[in-house]
Formats: structure tokens, sequence, C-alpha cells
């Protein structure tokens, strides 16, 4: 067999590979009574447990005892003192062997299978090819930086989820810094990862002129930059420099939250001046355009520039009156606080009786914080997050915090990509249920490193995100962007001198979509204006002179008027056509009683904010058209809603085919996903199926006002997504196969909307693309990600969960298997 194309590591894949295989039988064989040496498996794939015995199996060679797992220093001097190895080099065969199974295993044809320990020009060409892959380019010799780079899990070509962009900026970096005593060859994978974020930092340290580069955000280097501004017309290696970590950064976002990505250049042109302002705007930075040192400290540290002027705070120390007033006098309006302190705590932590009067009466906001341990990973698990998160609800409950508030759950230490996914995203599935077993009154936030935050916004549905950015050293904190929903960024820990009075403050940059808790105890939840307004409407319908069903359908037609109402076809596939016009008349007497269209209201389950307009048109044309008695089928009334949308999403996902080939990949990266940007978006969804909800229930006798009250304060929002798909749909198949129906059906009302959404749009319908080769599995895959994104949001079950998951993984591995193809 053959091994993968060069430059991938085996962790691409669960295929064995003969060569591969043959390396860990040679190297435990040769090495195994070695003092010291741990032997790999034998299973034909690449892994550390490989390349570890590999280097050990050097060491010994070099004459090392005991041998141990890492290509240090030692290593490193004896390798040298070797110099170049390379064509018909045999001073010593084991060691060409071990390098040469090295490239085996680095998916590389080192030699012919069996001659391993000759280095001749087969293995010459492989080492030229591997050397050009890192970017470091010349002959195909083998010295001591690239053994260490041979010797290890790093691939050289671009892997599943890389970018040619970003490998681009990393074989700069390698080929410009390579030979520096610092530098160390990096992967060339196309990802921004940590040791891509250090390689970049030591080579900005090289170019300031550091004596002794080590990769940290020291005095030296934040001196150096703060000399080192650019400006649009700037060229050369700083500008390099800063557009690589813009690049890495991208993409950020403008004020619509469209992504907005950059480029790499060397020169700072009026594209890189835009991207900048907007990615200041974003991280709260002044908006200039220029690189200057808040810009390059947010762009390279989680911190930022932690001695910038913020308005948020935390701390685990009581807000006394003489506090509070310290706090408002310095510019701060939040202060994050904490609503429990665990048995056997020695802190101190919780909020104290009447403190939160204090605050609020001093002009500040809270954001409660709840911490229970959360210091190591054993902390955490499904089990516990449903206990702590009733423990929360309580606690906040008995504090009085008003429902949709968010309370952000603590994750206390640097934990790794793998505990995220094995246990951290667990713990918050558990926080999740709990707090939508009491009635959903709060949303969970989360608190921790920016991949933290990230992950457990993306898999549980997280609605703010509280950074732990001054832990600028946490692996969660490098390589990884800031949050789209990040809410509070915890910069600097500092020690408050108040007079007599002293404690311990940290700093926390504040984004404003979180706008904190002034008051508690209030009556009624955040849509509670939203519901008075539908009764105002109502009672207005009523004195217009309508009655039954007809005045919760003129409340329907007022809010979604003026969005969803024109006949122009350019508007929202001619409403008109969809639902019927409007009672202008009706429009006219409530805008003569003072009324007007109220666009957005706070959803208090999820603490989004929806667009009535939208729902109202949605339920509004689920009023008129009942859905299907086929529930395979699809019709005007799904257009108004989830139809129309899907629809939308189709021509976004075909104008899109070059970031994203598989259209199921682009909808589990797109559809409904909190926090995304996107045709098809959460609050789309919740728009569609509240809308589809209300209808029916306006259908089955009750008032709007009736339907609205019950299902924003009265729970039925609480399963929102389960009763919208259980009632429309029913299961996964008929959901899938209604989609098929709503994209490719051959029907009056639904094709004028595919002509409008899909074909005007300047993309082919669904019906043709399905028979273009290829075109039919990849229509399938497309509906099945809007099935998927249905089945991972109702609500908390998490056999939903684990299938939308497993669909995930499935294609994940397809990928994967296509790349090393």
């Amino acid at each position: 067999m053959a091994p993968l194309a060069p430059g991938f590591t085996r962790k691409e894949t669960a295929v064995a590979d003969e060569q591969v295989l043959r390396a860990q039988k040679w190297v435990n064989s040769n090495y195994g009574s070695v003092a010291g040496y741990v032997a790999c498996p034998e299973n034909g794939q690449t892994g550390w447990g490989t390349m570890n015995s590999l280097v050990m199996a050097l060491q010994h060679e070099l004459g090392i005892s005991p041998v141990v797992a890492s290509f240090g220093p030692t290593t490193a001097s004896k390798f040298a003192a070797l110099g170049d190895i390379g064509f018909e080099w045999d001073t010593n065969r084991n060691i060409v062997a071990i390098l040469e199974y090295a490239l085996w295993c680095k998916g590389y044809w080192a030699v012919e299978p069996g001659s391993e320990g000759w280095f001749t020009g087969v293995t010459r060409d492989a080492v030229s090819k591997l050397r050009s892959n890192m970017g470091i380019g010349g002959e195909g010799v083998i010295n001591v930086q690239v053994a260490k780079a041979l010797m290890n899990m790093d691939a050289y070509i671009v892997v599943a989820g890389g970018t040619d962009g970003i490998r681009e900026i990393q074989q700069w970096l390698n080929g410009r810094y390579w030979t520096k005593s610092a530098y160390s060859i990096g992967p060339c994978d196309g990802i921004y990862s940590r040791d891509v974020q250090k390689s970049l930092m030591i080579a900005l340290q090289y170019e300031l002129g550091i004596a002794a580069p080590n990769g940290n955000f020291g005095p030296a280097t934040q001196a150096g930059l703060q000399s080192h501004t650019l400006t649009q017309g700037d060229s050369g290696v700083f500008v390099q420099l800063f557009s690589a970590i813009c690049l890495f950064n991208s993409p950020t976002y403008d004020s619509d939250g469209n992504d907005v990505n950059t480029t790499w250049r060397s020169s700072y042109d009026s594209g890189l001046t835009q991207w900048v302002q907007l990615f200041q705007r974003f991280n709260k930075l002044t908006v200039n355009g220029n690189g200057d040192y808040a810009t390059w400290a947010q762009l390279l540290v989680s911190m930022g520039d932690p001695d910038r002027a913020v308005t948020g705070s935390d701390t685990r120390y009581e807000i006394t009156s003489s506090r509070a007033k310290w706090l408002f006098d310095n510019g701060y309006r939040f202060v994050g606080r904490y609503i429990y302190d665990p048995p056997g705590s020695t802190l101190d932590k919780e909020i104290k009786p009447g403190e939160l009067n204090v605050i609020f009466g001093a002009g500040l906001k809270v954001f409660p914080i709840y911490q229970d341990n959360a210091r190591q990973l054993a902390d955490f698990t499904y089990t516990n997050g449903y206990s702590h998160g009733l423990n929360a609800h309580k606690c906040a409950s008995d504090y009085g915090f008003n429902r949709g508030t968010t309370i952000y759950f603590a994750v206390d230490y640097d934990a790794t990509g793998e505990e995220i996914a094995s246990s951290i995203v667990p713990y918050f599935h558990g926080v999740q249920a709990a707090l939508a077993s009491q009635g959903k009154k709060y949303t969970h936030g989360v608190y921790g490193s920016r991949n933290v935050c990230s992950t457990v916004s993306n898999k549980t549905f997280a609605r703010y995100s509280f950074i732990s950015g001054m832990s600028y050293g946490f692996s969660g904190n490098l390589g990884f962007p800031i949050p789209r929903n990040w809410t509070f960024n915890q910069i600097k820990e500092f020690h408050v001198t108040n007079g007599s009075d002293g404690f311990d403050l940290d700093n926390d940059a504040v984004s404003g979509l979180d706008r904190g808790v002034s008051s508690v105890s209030d009556a009624g939840g955040p849509a509670d204006d939203f519901i008075a307004y539908v009764q105002k409407l109502y009672d207005l319908a009523g004195s217009y002179g309508a009655s039954g069903q007809k005045r919760s359908q003129l409340v329907m037609e007022y809010i979604r008027h003026h969005s969803y109402g024109d006949k122009d076809l350019e508007n929202k596939v001619g409403w008109w056509y969809l639902i019927g016009s409007y009672d202008s008349g009706f429009v006219d007497y409530c805008n003569s009683n003072g009324m007007s269209v109220k666009a957005l209201f706070t959803d208090p389950f999820t603490g989004y904010q929806l667009g009535a307009e939208h729902m109202m048109a949605t339920a509004n044309a689920h009023l008129l058209t009942a859905q299907p008695d086929n529930k395979k089928s699809a019709n005007g009334g799904d257009v108004g809603g989830w139809a129309g949308d899907l629809m939308t999403f189709w021509a976004d996902w075909r104008n899109s085919q070059q970031e994203y080939a598989d259209p199921l990949q682009f909808a589990h990266a797109k559809l409904a996903v909190p926090g995304v940007n996107s045709s098809f978006g959460f609050n789309d969804l919740i728009e569609d199926a509240d809308g589809y909800l209300l209808a029916r229930v306006v259908n089955g006798g009750k008032t709007i006002v009736d339907a609205v009250r019950d299902h924003y304060n009265g729970g039925g929002g609480l399963k929102r997504f389960n009763d919208y798909f259980a009632n429309r749909w029913g299961n996964a198949t008929d959901c899938k196969t209604s989609a098929h129906n709503a994209l490719t059906a051959v029907d009056a009302t639904l094709s004028v909307a595919q002509l409008q959404l899909i074909t005007l749009a300047g993309v082919v319908s669904p019906s043709d693309y399905q028979n273009l080769p290829g075109g039919g599995d990849k229509l399938s895959n497309f509906e099945q990600g809007f099935v998927d994104a249905l089945l991972a949001r109702m609500g908390t079950e998490t056999t939903k969960l684990s299938l939308y998951q497993a669909n995930h993984k499935k294609y994940l591995k397809a990928a994967r298997s296509r790349a090393a193809q």
C-alpha cells in the first residue's frame, strides 16, 4: 500500500498502512529492550506513540541513555554533530533507517521498501519534497532542524479544515526564520494553531530586535510594538507579519454580523485598513484603521492591551457603598459577581444580602457568575452540570434575578480540545437541561478560554461568552479567534486601593451584547412589552369592527405589513401572492391611534432578539393556508416560513460552493447555528417555529393575544422545536421528503417561490441540479442538513443531539477519506 499524499500524517486516516506497520514492528523489535523505551502500537496508523518510539530509537543510536519521548536539547545537540545526512550517507545505517521510517509515517515514499538504512536517490527526492512542503527548500539532506520537524505529528500540506492562505504564511515563516536558533520549523497544514501563533510571535520578536525570542508577550515585545504603528501606505516585513495575524483572526464581522475576511499582503492598502476598522469595532478598540499597539496586542494575545480603559469588571469581593462609588467614579459600569460559593470554600465570594441594591444604587449593572469548583476535568460531567444548573436557577431566583438573565457558568482551567468534547460540552448539556426543567427562566452563558467558549456556544447554544482572556498562555486561547458572542473579556487582575480599603479586581472589556442586570424582582418577563403591544392591536381590531379570528388575522397583518406586504415581487416573494394583501384601512386606523410596527422583542427562553415581522408573516401564512394533510408535502403556508428560508439558503450554498463543496457541511456550519450570520439563521428558525405554533393555536380557537402570552410567558416556547417538528412532520423521513418537495415540486405557489428565491438569485434550481452528475446526492445532503438542524435544536433531548453529532462525524470521516485519496 502506498503512503498518503506527501505531508499527511497518519492521524488524518484510520486506514492501516503497511509501510507504517513495518516501521512500528522494526522499531519495537530493535529497541524494545533499551532502557526507557516505550513500544508503539503495531496497527499501521501513525500517531504520537509511533513518532515517540522513533525519537527514542534515534536517542539510543546517538548514545543517550535512558531514552525519553522528546526531541530535546541533548538530542538536538548530538544530532547536529552528525552534520547533514544525505545521499549515500552510511555512517550509521540505523539512523538512516529511523529517518526513512519517519518519512514513511509522514506520507513520503522514503525508499524502496526493504531498503531502509541506505540513503538513496529516492530518499533524497522524498526529503527534497518534504523541505519544499515545509517552505524551506534546499537540497534533499536532513539536518537537525529538519529531523526534529520530521519526527513529530505536524503535516506540511493542507489538511481538512485548513486553507491555502494560512499555509502560504506558514511556509513563509519557515522559509524566513527556520535557521534562527529560537525558531522551530512549524506545520504547513493551513490551520491556525497554538504552534503557528508561537512561530509568528518568535518571528515578530526577531524583527523587533529582541535578543532572546521566546514567543511570550512580554515587556520587550510590548515596548517594541508600541513603536511600530502601521498605517495605510506602509510596506515590508512588519506589514507581512501584521496582515498574517489579521488573516489568522479572520473573519471579523461588520455591523450586520456578516463575516468579513482579509488576505495576506506586504502593503498596507485600503482593503487592510477597512478590515482593521471592522476588527477594532468588533473588539471595542479605538477605530482608526491603523496597526497601532492596541490592535497588534488584540490580534496576538487573548487579553490584548491589558492596560486599556474598560467599563467592565468582576471580583470575588463584596461591593460595598464605597467600592461601588470608586468603580463608578473610575469609569466602570458593569461588575460580575458570584451567586454561589461552594461548601468548604474560603473565598467568601457570594453576593451578600443587600449588595445588589448597593450596586444598582451606584449606577452599576451586574452580570451573575456561577462556579462550583470547576478547576479540573473531574468537575465536569453531565450529572454535575444538571445539578449545578438546578442550583444556579435556585440561587438566581433567590436573589430575584429577572427572567431572561444570562448566568455565566465557569470553566476555570485550561481545558484541551479533547476534554472540551468529552466532558465540558456534556456538562453544559446538563446545565441546559436543568435550566429548561425549571421553565428556562434563565439562559446559560460560559466563562472560559476562547476555545471553551466557542465550542460550548456552538454545541450547547450558550447565549454569551465571558472570556478568560488574561490567561493568555492557555492553549485554548492560543490559535483561536475571539468568539462572535463575546460579552466580557477578562484582561487584567490588579489590587484596588481605595483609601484605607483594598480589594482585588479583574478588568473586563465589554462588547455591549449583554446589557447586564440593573434591577431584580421585576414582575413579568422580557416579552411583556411585546405581549402588551399585541393586546393593543387586538383591541384596535375590535374597535375597527372585526370579530372572531379576523381580529387575530388583522394583528398579524399589521405587524408584517411593512416588510412582508408589498405587491412587488422584489418584496419577500410577493406576499400578496402567498397570503393576500393586508387591510390598509386597518393599518391607517392603527397608525392614527399612535401605533407603529414593533420589529424586535426579546425571546425569554434564549435571550435572542426575535423579528416580530418575520414571525407574524409566517403565522399569517400558516393561518390562511393550513398545513397539507400529507406531511411529506409542502405548500404556500410553508413558503411563508421554513420552506422560503430553505430556498434562500439553497441559493446561499450555491454561491458559497468554493468554500463549501458539500452542502451538508454548509448546513452544519450555517443553518440555524446560534451566533452565525446566515440567510437561514438561528433567529429565523425560532421565528418559523413560533409563527407556525401561534397560527396553530389561533386556528384552534385562541386569540392571538392568548397565543402569544401562553407561548412566551406561559412556557409554550420551552419545547418550541419539539412541538414544531412533531406537529409539522413527525419524523425525520417525512421532514426530509417535505424539504425535497418544497425545493423541487411543480406547484403554482411553490414554483413562484422557487423562481423568486432561487432562479432569480442567479443559481440553478434544485429540480434541475438533481439531474446533474452527483447533483442528486448533494441535494439529498442539503435536505439532510435541514433535518439535522431541526433535530439538533429540539430542546435538550440528547438522542437528537447525538444524531446530529453522529451525522456530522460521518461527514468529517467521509471528507477526510476523500482528502486522503
